[in-house]
């Protein structure tokens, strides 16, 4: 059986056994509901490679994995170290927030003499927002928010959506639009399309992993305007200018796979991926996310 996500190898033909591999350029990741196929996966790969057995999943490139009885965390603790160290920050006071409430960067600024190790740390920093945690009941649900006009220099807007599978967040993302946005509902609609699209590849991906989610997906917005431009399939002069591949939405709700809700800004999941949020804000919602120190004693 072949998936639809390209890095996982699906087997074998017996639908009651299920067995996964997911490869990372030569790193191999293999799980099951099958030891035997699992024993017999490894000797095949054993006999036709010469590869090196780790034993129970504990590290995958930059990301930690443990278990305990509430579940399996991931962290990147020691990614992080290593960053903080070579960028010489070992002894700088910790932060609340990642990023300052109201901050406006600009382009005037003087150029580095050297950007290699600048480029270097941002792609780095890239790769350390791979990680958080959790699963029980199997219903998926979004948050998809955007600011409008947030970039000073080219006044594109920010969108950004979390995915739950359960209580678990599963998929998130903080992304500038392509586009600028005439207005705010025209901002977050577009958001809402983004949210729908990961919802529509997730549900694939669920049913490549043998956990078929027949029921419709949950997604929340705080903009009552983008809800009703996404629920009325007429086309008028608000969105006649807006790209045909922004109203995948409503396919998505006209054939039932997508319900559409509004939430309160103030319960706004995603919010903190489109703006920088004050201490008193940004604390509580990261937590509400799910993200927790396992290395914490509290």
């Amino acid at each position: 059986m072949y998936s639809l996500e390209p890095i996982i190898l699906c087997s074998p033909e017996n639908k009651a056994s299920l067995l996964l591999l997911l490869i990372y350029v030569d790193d191999i990741l293999i799980t099951g509901n099958d030891s035997d196929s699992i024993v017999a996966t490894k000797q095949f790969l054993h006999s036709n490679f010469r590869i090196k057995e780790l034993g129970n999943l504990k590290y995958f490139p930059g990301i930690e994995v443990s278990n305990s009885k509430n579940g399996i965390f991931i962290s990147q603790r020691k990614y992080a170290l290593e960053i903080i160290t070579n960028a010489g920050l070992l002894g700088a006071a910790p932060i609340d927030t990642p990023m300052e409430r109201g901050l406006k960067l600009s382009d005037k600024s003087d150029l580095l003499k050297d950007s290699s190790q600048h480029r270097r740390l941002v792609g780095r920093l890239i790769y350390l927002t791979v990680s958080r945690p959790d699963i029980t009941d199997f219903k998926l649900r979004a948050y998809c928010d955007s600011d409008w006009a947030g970039c000073p220099l080219t006044r594109r807007s920010t969108t950004g959506y979390c995915v739950f599978l359960g209580p678990s967040l599963i998929s998130w993302r903080s992304k500038r639009q392509k586009t600028v946005s005439l207005s705010s509902a025209e901002a977050e609609y577009r958001a809402m399309t983004g949210a729908c699209c990961e919802l529509t590849w997730l549900r694939y991906l669920l049913k490549d992993l043998g956990l078929s989610h027949d029921e419709p997906a949950l997604l929340y917005c705080d903009n009552k305007a983008a809800l009703h431009i996404a629920a009325n399939p007429v086309f008028h002069e608000r969105t006649r200018h807006i790209e045909m591949d922004c109203h995948y939405i409503r396919d998505k709700i006209q054939d039932g796979s997508v319900i559409t809700k509004y939430v309160n800004s103030a319960h706004q999941l995603a919010d903190v991926l489109t703006k920088p949020l004050g201490k008193e804000f940004f604390v509580p919602m990261v937590h509400k996310l799910g993200v927790q120190d396992v290395h914490s004693p509290t």
